[in-house]
């Protein structure tokens, strides 16, 4: 955004531009009108690409109440680390799919109600900001996107839909406690408001941690793995007409954690707002318009003095963006959409440099990014057959890059050169409808992503391995296939299979190049091939799902030390599966299976993390009108979880933790 316009101006105006809506929306009456909250419908060949969802039920009973455990439930979704969100560095929560990773940004485009929620700057998803709770349904599309904000979407597309009172009731709220003694607060409400509602929800973590850091390598410095956050959010929907609805929000969270040693604190917080008009009339179309401000800051602490070594004290960044979708009338046979959408957003990093506990420099870097996409799709139904494709034109830019600094022995100033260009990309596929119990589906697509401001700018240390930032990078280009079906032999039975072969060209790695010295370089490419399995059964009172990947990736980088090697951090097997029993309103009982296969460290297989398998456990029992009794077990069977290992450096991930607490639900 530029600096002239003041941000807290634009979450005024998003904020009030929904208020006379929501004044009309509760004087008319209800029997007129019905608003859904939601976006477009998804057209008839989205399942020609790999489409699993998750739905309330299975986001609830997510035995650490975080969205990242929930996301597991499609196996193949990652963070470049193992840590969930209450201990790892939020600049690592990178969402990827089909082990095409390489560093933590991500390479799976991630939407909250059709916005894109990743940071601006660095490519991060603020995962404690996402309440599962609030959710009334995700959807994982695993595969190169098109479309809108497909620019990205290298290895799929995440998208959240926000619950409303039909999922949520008037009043929702609890209180839980660990054992030890961390808390966790949460609570919606979301009153009906003639036509329209309004959903206001809040939730409060905090908590001592756990010890990150084996018994036999703790030091007088070591810390356990202490966080703090919050996150609230507000949001109208209302109708402007019978046929066109208004859906705004802002959001605000902070996130605070310190990891591994005293003084090592790491803090990440934002602003969010938009608003988006979805029309359902002859010409449906879905406008939207978002703005983000995001900031990071982040101490590294020397496990040899154990005393600061570098201050990331700031990373302002601001992101804006857009897209308008048209789908015209074209008869029943045809679902056309097209449309633009932009995206631009700036940061820069503010960092002091300490030697012996003491500022010996400062280092300023950043830089702007930009993308204007034009997009077209068709769908064709031909009787059983239904057949897809779309096409996109992107005009990206990277500009206004420099680095200042005041270390001894470096230039003051390095102006980088601007950038730009066009790239296309394309998907296409079909659906041939077998029987109402088989439906076989088939893909193809490309895709690109641009390097984040952080890659390019922003150099960082996992203490002791320094990675450098790389301004010469160049965008990631996706080419990849797939086939697959989906079997129904009866009523609440699924199965499905896919398998795949995509390849990232120029993809973005963390490449060693001298003792605890790495730097981000576009490799020739990362080539991922596999299958990808679920399945789900509805069988009364009990519910049975499950998902299974196994995924065979490899690094290409001729006559290099790289090639043919599995990127790092991307397991070759990974699975999960529950098995859910609701016998009476209110009442759950549920158990997640979780296995996440060994992977590397490094790009160069020197530092193994051994597989993990783990058993989680939730329980929902009502205790009168309104309240109900909640249990929660994480990692049952205590499995050490080693989530990072630097030359037998080891931080370990969540230990067995049992929960208890209170439920209240009022319709």
């Amino acid at each position: 955004m530029p600096r002239s316009f003041p941000r807290s101006a634009a979450f005024l105006l998003l904020g009030g531009a929904a208020m006379p809506a929501l004044a009309w929306a509760e004087e008319a009456a209800p029997d007129q009108i019905v608003v859904t909250g939601r976006g477009l419908d998804a057209a008839p060949a989205a399942t020609a690409y790999n489409v699993q969802e998750i739905d309330a039920e299975r986001l609830a009973v997510a035995a650490s109440g975080r969205l990242e455990d929930a996301l597991s439930a499609a196996a193949g979704v990652q963070q470049f680390r193992r840590s969930d969100s209450r201990a790892s560095n939020p600049s690592a929560q990178g969402i990827t799919l089909r082990a095409l990773g390489g560093n933590a940004t991500s390479r799976t485009l991630m939407l909250l109600d059709g916005v894109p929620v990743a940071d601006p700057f660095f490519g991060y998803v603020p995962l404690s900001a996402l309440a599962p709770e609030r959710l009334a349904v995700v959807r994982v599309t695993r595969g190169g996107g098109s479309g809108a904000f497909g620019a990205g979407a290298v290895a799929g597309t995440i998208d959240l839909t926000s619950a409303g009172p039909d999922q949520l009731g008037f009043f929702n709220g609890r209180a839980l406690v660990d054992d030890r003694g961390e808390t966790e607060l949460s609570a919606t409400i979301a009153p009906k408001l003639g036509a329209g509602y309004l959903v206001a929800s809040g939730r409060y973590d905090r908590g001592r941690g756990f010890w990150t850091t084996p018994s036999d390598q703790r030091v007088p410095a070591s810390v356990r793995a202490r966080y703090e956050s919050w996150s609230a959010s507000l949001r109208a929907v209302a109708p402007l007409t019978p046929e066109i609805e208004l859906q705004a929000r802002v959001g605000a969270f902070h996130d605070a954690r310190t990891l591994r040693f005293a003084g090592a604190d790491t803090a990440a917080s934002g602003q969010d707002g938009s608003l988006r008009l979805v029309g359902r009339g002859a010409w449906q179309f879905d406008a939207l318009a978002y703005v983000q401000s995001r900031d990071f800051s982040n101490t590294v602490i020397s496990a040899r003095t154990f005393l600061p070594t570098l201050d990331q004290r700031a990373t302002p960044s601001t992101g804006i963006g857009g897209k308008l979708e048209l789908r015209p009338p074209v008869g029943q046979a045809h679902v056309l959409r097209f449309g633009a959408d932009w995206r631009y957003g700036e940061g820069r990093t503010q960092e002091d440099i300490y030697a012996q506990g003491v500022v010996t420099g400062q280092r300023r870097a950043g830089g702007t990014n930009r993308d204007l996409g034009l997009f077209i799709e068709d769908d064709l139904t031909i009787g059983p057959v239904v057949l897809t494709a779309g096409a996109r034109a992107d005009r990206w830019s990277v500009s206004g890059g420099k680095l200042e600094q005041s270390i001894a022995g470096a230039p003051p100033r390095i102006a980088y050169p601007n950038r730009s260009g066009w790239q296309g990309s394309y998907r296409s596929g079909a659906v041939f409808n077998v029987s109402k119990a088989l439906a076989l589906r088939g893909s193809a697509y490309t895709g690109l992503r641009q390097p984040t401001l952080n890659e390019l700018y922003r150099s960082f240390t996992v203490f002791p391995v320094v990675t450098r930032a790389n301004a010469a990078l160049e965008n990631e280009k996706l080419r990849g296939f797939e086939a697959g079906f989906d079997w129904r032999p009866a009523d609440g039975i699924l199965f499905t299979a896919t398998a795949f072969d995509n390849k990232v060209r120029g993809a973005i790695a963390n490449v060693t190049i001298g003792v605890n010295l790495r730097e981000r370089q576009n490799v020739e490419a990362v080539h991922a091939k596999g299958i990808e399995l679920g399945a789900e059964a509805r069988l009364g009172a009990v519910t049975l799902s499950g998902s299974f990947a196994y995924t065979d990736a490899a690094v290409e980088a001729p006559g290099t030390a790289l090639d043919g090697k599995r990127p790092a951090q991307t397991p070759r097997f990974a699975g999960s599966a529950t098995a859910a029993w609701r016998p009476s309103a209110g009442t759950t009982l549920a158990l997640t299976l979780r296995h996440t296969g060994a992977q590397f460290e490094d790009d160069l297989e020197t530092d193994l993390l051994p597989a993990a398998t783990t058993l989680d456990a939730y329980a929902q029992v009502p205790l009168t009108r309104g309240f109900s009794l909640i249990l929660r077990g994480e990692n049952l069977w205590d499995e050490v979880i080693v989530t990072r290992n630097s030359g037998g450096s080891i931080d370990l991930g969540a230990p067995r933790t049992l929960w208890a607490g209170v439920r209240i639900a009022f319709r």
